[in-house]
């Protein structure tokens, strides 16, 4: 129970427990739980504690009708760490998730040994490069608009307008539809995957849930990544799919311009979720990247995915 509210997590435990390897929290992406990470929580938990959960309305966790922010949700990972953990860990987020660890370690550096985000979906690292005057100029439209698509947002989020559509939304041909969107390679979109993107949609207060979150997204300029990451000192890893359609490559390279530490590694065959897409890959990278700087255990170093290939 986290504040009042029924949470679902996840752990495994190493059989042969390292004492420099750090634990490891799994935060997944929007729409999915911590079933997405069943290619990865057995592997990593080989050499690490491993936990994952499931978000405030999303998976297993209780779908309720509150504020949601990415402050929120950084407020209940960091719960989590206080009552489970209580000694420094590494996150590990994808998409969603990514910004959730960014605000964590932002927020509770001393909790966090190290972030690894696999893409990062911030578009604050786009506006970053625009000339100051075109920043200036873009300024008072932002102004303008944000109480416009905040009306709308109210308006299409009404119960005899948003139920309709989310209840055609969840239907798992839909989500299947998406899904494929997001992946490059089609088979790996399976009946198990649909199933695990689709079945927490069909939860008690699940579209309160939905559009309780469309309308409470809206942009802090202070949580940005481009100003969170020049603060972190903590060891940083950008994982980001290549052939990702729904947050492109092409911004991998910004974020690198805010933080020295951070390492990139694009991966040339997948999409938008590498650790579900290409397991195998990201696992290895990540084990190997953990040995890098906390000495535990890497694996199999022979491996395509060696530090020297994969971290250059």
């Amino acid at each position: 129970m986290w504040r009042g509210w029924q949470t679902r997590y996840t752990y495994i435990r190493s059989p042969q427990p390292s004492a420099s390897a750090p634990p490891i929290i799994l935060v997944h992406g929007f729409g999915a739980s911590l079933g997405h990470w069943r290619h990865n929580l057995p592997v990593l938990g080989q050499h690490h504690l491993v936990y994952a959960l499931d978000l405030l309305g999303f998976g297993g966790s209780e779908k309720v009708q509150t504020a949601y922010q990415v402050a929120l949700w950084g407020e209940q990972v960091y719960d989590f760490w206080q009552t489970f953990i209580r000694q420094p860990v590494v996150l590990v987020g994808n998409s969603l998730g990514s910004l959730v660890c960014l605000e964590v370690a932002a927020t509770h550096p001393e909790i966090v040994a190290g972030v690894a985000m696999l893409n990062l979906p911030d578009a604050s690292v786009l506006t970053s490069t625009w000339p100051q005057w075109c920043q200036r100029a873009i300024a008072p439209v932002n102004y303008v608009l944000r109480p416009v698509l905040h009306l709308l947002g109210s308006l299409l989020t009404l119960p005899p307008i948003f139920n309709p559509f989310f209840g055609w939304i969840r239907q798992p041909a839909i989500i299947g539809f998406w899904a494929k969107q997001a992946y490059t390679n089609p088979e790996a979109v399976t009946d198990e995957l649909v199933e695990i993107l689709s079945a927490p949609a069909y939860d008690r207060g699940a579209a309160r849930a939905l559009a309780a979150m469309t309308q409470s997204r809206s942009s802090d300029p202070a949580a940005a990544a481009t100003v969170r990451l020049p603060r972190l000192q903590m060891p940083l890893l950008l994982i980001w799919g290549q052939q990702d359609r729904l947050v492109p490559s092409t911004l991998a390279p910004l974020f690198c311009r805010y933080n020295a530490q951070l390492q990139l590694v694009e991966l040339a065959t997948v999409g938008h979720c590498p650790h579900d897409e290409s397991p195998e890959q990201v696992n290895q990278l990540l084990l190997n990247w953990m040995a890098t700087h906390w000495g535990a255990s890497g694996g199999d170093r022979s491996q395509s995915g060696s530090p020297s290939n994969l971290l250059g």
